[in-house]
């Protein structure tokens, strides 16, 4: 089961930009799917990006569509999320997820097995 790191939160103001890191150890990282969720206070966790192993497919839930953008560096054992146009809505704890499989299976947090610790991300307005 990978562990994984997150770094790269921070404030920001609407319309700026930050990228997010997922460093990852201990097993093969070119296995695992891999997703970010995030959760915002007072807030059910959210579905951001997923990734598969390859890097070939992702998939974005509806609110961050073509401002977020995922990828992930196997030679690096790193995920990303680079998040343009930010807004106060945007403002959350976001976690790096693993699947078990390469493939990204669902959407949901029981699809996914291993989560970081969370990274804030405050957008003010």
């Amino acid at each position: 089961q990978l562990q994984l790191v997150e770094s790269g939160g921070g404030s920001v103001e609407s319309g700026g930009s930050l990228r997010l890191s997922c460093a990852t150890s201990g097993g093969t990282f070119s296995n695992h799917a891999m997703a970010w969720f995030r959760q915002a206070p007072g807030k059910e966790r959210e579905f951001v990006a997923a990734i598969n192993w390859s890097g070939t497919r992702t998939y974005y839930g509806d609110s961050v569509k073509g401002r977020f953008t995922i990828s992930r560096d196997n030679s690096k054992n790193t995920m990303y999320l680079e998040m343009n146009s930010l807004k106060s809505e945007d403002r959350a704890v976001y976690y790096c997820v693993s699947a078990e499989s390469g493939i990204v299976m669902g959407k949901t947090d029981q699809d996914f097995w291993s989560w970081g610790q969370g990274t804030q991300v405050t957008v003010s307005s």
